[in-house]
């Protein structure tokens, strides 16, 4: 299970928050102000809280978090899902980031490539990635995940470990069983060099994606083929030419 169950009587879900210590829950006074403030919660109401690493429990709002449910533990989904993409300029990188948690990537690669068009300092890189983990969290509570994913630092990309990363490309072929990790490059492209540095091409659809487009579909592949909702045979196929 990878998401949460209503716990409500009537069949309604309600919020969810991360908190540090299930058997214990406290809400931070972000979450706290979230929930009484924008999603209009009373004291009685019933919420979920997790630790964003498989365990949660039912409780109630109040001026303390009241459980009323026994602690449940949850594997992670596996195989573990990554997808990494080369980082965009204005708020394009936090809006990828953002629908890789939904759709349930368990692993977020940002990454600069040789023709990425953004070349950030030190100090703006790691303001970024500080805002796109606390972007991760709040999806997860927006999208009910039991596991936080890892999002990782911004790296370049001959510093990444591609062992197992198979490149998007639109001539590549189909995505195979096994391949877990996708890397998604720069709007102006790979270069012959990256290209060349692994030797897993896939098509992510018959049409040329725009590149956060293309982290997305990457997202909804691998999540479709865990979760069985991929079909077992076809092949990529459509109206654009190669």
């Amino acid at each position: 299970m990878s998401g949460l169950p209503t716990v409500a009587g009537d069949g309604r879900s309600g919020p969810h928050a991360l908190v540090a210590d299930v058997d214990a829950p406290e809400l931070v006074a972000d979450d706290r102000h979230h929930l009484e403030r924008v999603l209009r919660l009373r004291s009685g109401d019933v919420l979920t809280v997790g630790d964003g690493a498989g365990r949660w429990r039912p409780c109630r709002f109040g001026d303390r978090i009241e459980p009323v449910g026994e602690v449940v533990s949850a594997a992670a989904p596996r195989p573990e899902s990554a997808v990494g993409f080369a980082v965009l300029k204005g708020g394009r990188s936090e809006t990828v980031v953002q629908k890789l948690v939904e759709l349930g990537v368990d692993r977020i690669v940002p990454f600069v490539a040789e023709r990425s068009v953004v070349r950030w300092d030190e100090a703006k890189t790691d303001r970024l990635l500080r805002r796109w983990r606390r972007v991760a969290r709040e999806a997860v509570m927006q999208c009910r995940r039991l596991w936080l994913p890892t999002v990782e630092p911004v790296a370049a990309f001959g510093a990444l470990d591609l062992s197992a990363a198979a490149l998007a490309v639109p001539e590549g072929r189909r995505l195979a069983d096994g391949e877990n990790f996708v890397l998604v490059g720069p709007e102006g492209g790979w270069t012959d060099a990256e290209s060349a540095a692994v030797d897993r091409h896939v098509c992510l659809g018959p049409h040329i994606m725009r590149a956060e487009t293309a982290a997305i579909a990457a997202a909804v592949l691998l999540g479709a083929r865990r979760s069985g909702r991929l079909p077992a045979s076809g092949d990529v196929s459509g109206d654009s030419p190669r």
